[in-house]
């Protein structure tokens, strides 16, 4: 029986990945063209997507493709009327700051993918102790897409934004699916060189010596 070899990675390699985590950016709604995304650039990020982490070899990830406008509008009065309410959870600078990017691109992008947590009625390797372990599964696939689209200039967004149940009655879900991310892909006019948000002083990037402690809090 033959084995297959190890791949090992060069300093060029670890240099390009490097770049691609640092050049990653949320691209909001007013930024997005509307050029379609090939088919073999968006199998390319889902096959990204199905190579990532899963906690006990679950793979407790599914994926709507929407491409429907009268799907998107759907979605996006969901969008709407959350909206209004969260704003009013900030104080009255942040208000002020929170309508200056466009947080949604629900029509602007070609592609939706609504990413869903699919749950077993039954025990999972490693999630026994930690169930959400699952739901984080899903999350370092999405993280897992955002990397490679970066990679292909195809820039996507997370909505966050939204009512989960309206979101799963639009696109006829599975009542025990959990919504973990609703996406937004295509070609983008710009990349900012900073996260927009940090640029409009949302908040400061925070350093690694304020984040990272040493054997104990």
């Amino acid at each position: 029986m033959t084995q297959e070899a190890q791949r090992f990675f060069i300093n060029e390699d670890q240099q390009v990945l490097e770049e691609i985590l640092l050049h990653r950016r949320d691209v909001r709604g007013n930024y997005f063209k509307k050029d379609p995304t090939s088919d073999e650039n968006i199998n390319r990020i889902l096959q990204a997507a199905l190579s990532a982490l899963s906690i006990g070899f679950f793979q407790s990830r599914e994926f709507v493709m929407i491409y429907n406008n009268e799907t998107k509008e759907a979605i996006k009065a969901s969008f709407q009327e959350d909206n209004t309410k969260s704003s009013h959870q900030f104080s009255d600078e942040k208000q002020q700051k929170y309508t200056q990017p466009k947080l949604e691109g629900n029509t602007e992008s070609p592609l939706k993918v609504a990413v869903f947590y699919k749950p077993k009625n039954e025990p999972v390797l490693g999630q026994t102790s930690m169930p959400n372990m699952g739901k984080y599964s899903v999350v370092c696939a999405i993280q897992n897409m955002w990397l490679m689209a970066r990679s292909l200039n195809i820039g996507m967004g997370w909505v966050s934004i939204l009512v989960p149940e309206k979101v799963k009655t639009i696109l006829n879900v599975p009542k025990e699916n959990q919504l973990i991310g609703y996406l937004c892909f295509g070609y983008t006019d710009k990349f900012y060189h900073k996260p927009e948000l940090e640029i409009k002083k949302w908040d400061y990037k925070k350093l690694q010596n304020e984040v990272v402690i040493q054997e104990r809090y």
